[in-house]
């Protein structure tokens, strides 16, 4: 049984998503401000946490700013609805998805057991140790690690799966609604840059190529690719 960390202000809402939640097989415990949801994310008791961006005390942004400095675990923001400013930051602070408010409890388990699906990583996984390599990048699925010319490559579940999507593709260009499909388990929908953003992150902790581009190239109007060698 996974357990589900709810941190939001609003105390009807979190009754109502932690009753939705157990009924589907979830553990929840619910907080209602941003300082105890760091609290209780940092306490290793949770296999995710979902998120609210609107919170007294601490908002959602910085709760999961100082989440990320401390830990990995997979977090799920709920954003207002239209707000992209607030998706935006909070994927590039390290979010591995969002839910735009007001949500549907079936939506919010789906994404949650979409994340937690990746975070497992593919059954047979397991069975192999051996890495996916291309070029400088070394990947190992079975345990979600990967490094970058010898170094570890902090990847956040997210980024993990985006770039295990591109490497196992590595020189062929994956269009973003593939990289949805296989990478976040779910259609890409009109208007979502989540890919976009995480794909930055994941440049940004490649740094560059000799040439100066791009280990990760756009392919305008086609997709992600990356470079072999």
């Amino acid at each position: 049984m996974s357990r589900v960390l709810l941190v939001d202000d609003d105390i009807e809402l979190a009754a109502m998503l932690r009753e939705y939640l157990e009924q589907e097989g979830f553990e929840a415990v619910a907080v209602h401000d941003g300082e105890s949801g760091v609290r209780e994310a940092l306490s290793g008791r949770y296999a995710i946490a979902v998120l609210d961006v609107m919170m007294p005390r601490l908002n959602g942004v910085e709760a999961l700013r100082q989440i990320r400095a401390g830990s990995r675990l997979p977090v799920l923001m709920l954003t207002a609805r239209g707000d992209d400013i607030d998706r935006i930051i909070g994927l590039e602070l390290g979010a591995d998805d969002y839910v735009p408010k007001p949500c549907s409890p079936r939506e919010l388990v789906a994404r949650l057991r979409a994340i937690l699906r990746r975070v497992a990583g593919p059954a047979e996984a397991s069975t192999s140790a051996e890495p996916l390599v291309v070029g400088p990048l070394s990947m190992w699925p079975e345990r979600r690690s990967a490094s970058w010319r010898q170094q570890p490559l902090d990847l956040t579940s997210t980024e993990f799966s985006i770039l295990g999507v591109l490497a196992r593709q590595a020189g062929r260009v994956v269009s973003k609604s593939e990289i949805s499909e296989l990478a976040l388990g779910r259609p890409l929908a009109r208007f979502d840059r989540s890919i976009d953003v995480h794909v930055s992150s994941i440049r940004q902790k490649l740094g560059a190529r000799p040439d100066g581009s791009s280990w990760i190239q756009t392919i305008r109007g086609q997709g992600y690719q990356l470079v072999k060698a």
